[in-house]
Parts: structure tokens; C-alpha cells; sequence
């Protein structure tokens, strides 16, 4: 895709999270790759947004877009912004590849109103299947790298999530469960969420 120009069909996960944010809200978006999701937010949600980002090829593509992009490492440099700093902070399809997810939810409810977190369900029932059947890591669309390259290293399911939620006394606004092209509501979150879902979409708040 060329740097500036929205692909012709978003990722439905982003579209999501998109329709989730407020129009003229200040967001950070954490791991923001090469800007695809702020990209959106300006252009359709007219936000103030900005993004953190560990790889400068992933800055520089942000920065060719016109975004406000710095270069930096969620598991580190969050702890350098204030307390309310941003309506939502935004941590899409990152949380599994931090090095301690709890830590960095912690930053991101410190330092956003709103967190939106969204991830690959390991828990979606053709994840299970591959496993019982070939006993190796599965490759999936959500989970596309085999296990020696991937950069996931804390995997989790939708409950786990919930589960790490409740630790840290945060509370649901908002549950969306993606599937293939299709999305739907789910506003307690359990079995059938970790059973069907491919990936999840949470805006949280602090208790």
C-alpha cells in the first residue's frame, strides 16, 4: 500500500475500533505499525492523534503519511506520559507481543480515560482443533507465523483477557467479536466469545 492512502478494505478490526473512538478525541495509538489505524482516525474521526511505534521503518512510513508518530517501546516508554494525557489509548493486535502486558495496561489506564485493547483469540475453536489434531503451534489467519519467527509472546484467549481485566479493576464499555468479516456485540463476554471469536476488541474503562 502506498504511504498517505487507505487501503480499499481496512482491516475489520480496525473499522471496529475506529467506530469506537469519538470524533475529535486526543488518542494515542501504541504499536501503531505504519499508521494504517490513525490514518482512519484523522480521516474519518478528525482525532488528535499520536503513536508510538518500536520500528523506524514503521515511523517513517506513519511520518510519510502525516502523522505524529515517535519512535518508542510500549513495555518502557509509557511511563513518560502524564496521568490523562489522551481520551483513549489504543493498543491493537500489540498486547500479545509485549514483553509484560500487565504492566503496559497498567501505563495505558494511567495514562488514557478510555483503553482499547484488541488481540487474537488463542481460544477460537479452529486454534483448538489444529492443536488436538497436530499437536504443533497452529498457523492461522489471525496467528500467521510459525512458532520460531513469531513476534507473539504472551498468546492469550478472550477469558484470560477478562481475567487480567478484573486484576487490574477495569471495566468493559464495550466487547466486540470479529470473525472472519462478520462482527457482534457481546456485552458479557464468556464461553461462546472464546469459543467463536477469531479476534477481540475491549474499550475499558477504570473502576
Amino acid at each position: 500500500m502506498t504511504p498517505g492512502a487507505l487501503s480499499a478494505q481496512p482491516r475489520i478490526d480496525l473499522l471496529a475500533i475506529a467506530d469506537l473512538v469519538k470524533e475529535g478525541s486526543r488518542v494515542l495509538d501504541v504499536g501503531c505499525g505504519e499508521g494504517e489505524l490513525l490514518e482512519i482516525l484523522r480521516d474519518q474521526r478528525q482525532v488528535d492523534g499520536r503513536g508510538v511505534e518500536i520500528s523506524q521503518a514503521g515511523v517513517n512510513a506513519c511520518v510519510a503519511r502525516g502523522l505524529s508518530v515517535v519512535q518508542g517501546d510500549a513495555d518502557r516508554d509509557l511511563a513518560d506520559y502524564p496521568d490523562d494525557s489522551f481520551d483513549y489509548v489504543i493498543l491493537s493486535q500489540t498486547i500479545q507481543a509485549t514483553h509484560n502486558p500487565r504492566a503496559v495496561l497498567e501505563q495505558m489506564k494511567r495514562i488514557g480515560r478510555r483503553v482499547i485493547v484488541s488481540f487474537p483469540n488463542f481460544g477460537h475453536w479452529k486454534i483448538r482443533l489444529q492443536l488436538l489434531i497436530s499437536g504443533r503451534m497452529p498457523v492461522t489467519r489471525t496467528l500467521a507465523h510459525e512458532w520460531y519467527n513469531t513476534p507473539n509472546i504472551h498468546l492469550c484467549t478472550v477469558q484470560d483477557f477478562l481475567d487480567l481485566c478484573a486484576t487490574e479493576n477495569l471495566a468493559i464499555e464495550k466487547a466486540l467479536m470479529l470473525a472472519k468479516n462478520q462482527s457482534w456485540t457481546n456485552g458479557d463476554p464468556g464461553l461462546r466469545a472464546n469459543l467463536l471469536a477469531e479476534q477481540a476488541v475491549f474499550l475499558l474503562y477504570r473502576q
